[in-house]
């Protein structure tokens, strides 16, 4: 198991979003674009992987103890935290509205009268190069 899974689970045992790990690696001062944490969270033989290094997995272990705990001046119950998170999860709307582009393949035509068009075979390549010089 490496660090790019760790940091998989824990985003869904957690319930987290990629909004919500940048807050998180920003408490403790580590910058990273959502496309970078986008890219970690990808199939390891995709074009855009990226391996999640000591350095990421640490920052963002140190930030998620001071996201759930807080800090000695200001404390939190995690539990608190944890719950807040899901109701706020809950409470998102949802986004699988159905696209306006978006066109249904028609049906194939059934019953009786259905005759499929008929499509000339194309010529091999032999036969264009045939053709192509002039030649038959």
């Amino acid at each position: 198991m490496n660090n790019n899974d760790i940091l998989k689970k824990l985003r869904v045992a957690l319930q987290l979003r990629d909004e919500q790990i940048i807050e998180i690696l920003e408490l403790v001062d580590f910058r990273m674009s959502k496309a970078e944490l986008g890219g970690v969270f990808r199939k390891d033989d995709h074009p855009n992987y990226m391996e999640c290094g000591d350095q990421l997995l640490r920052n963002f272990l140190n930030g998620l103890v001071i996201h759930l705990r807080g800090t000695k001046e200001n404390p939190k119950n995690a539990n608190d935290v944890l719950n807040a998170n899901r109701a706020q999860i809950k409470a998102a709307p949802k986004t699988t509205a159905p696209n306006e582009n978006f066109k249904k393949p028609a049906a194939k035509p059934s019953g009786k009268n259905f005759k499929p068009k008929k499509v000339a075979p194309k010529p091999s390549v032999v036969e264009k190069v045939k053709y192509s010089n002039g030649k038959k």
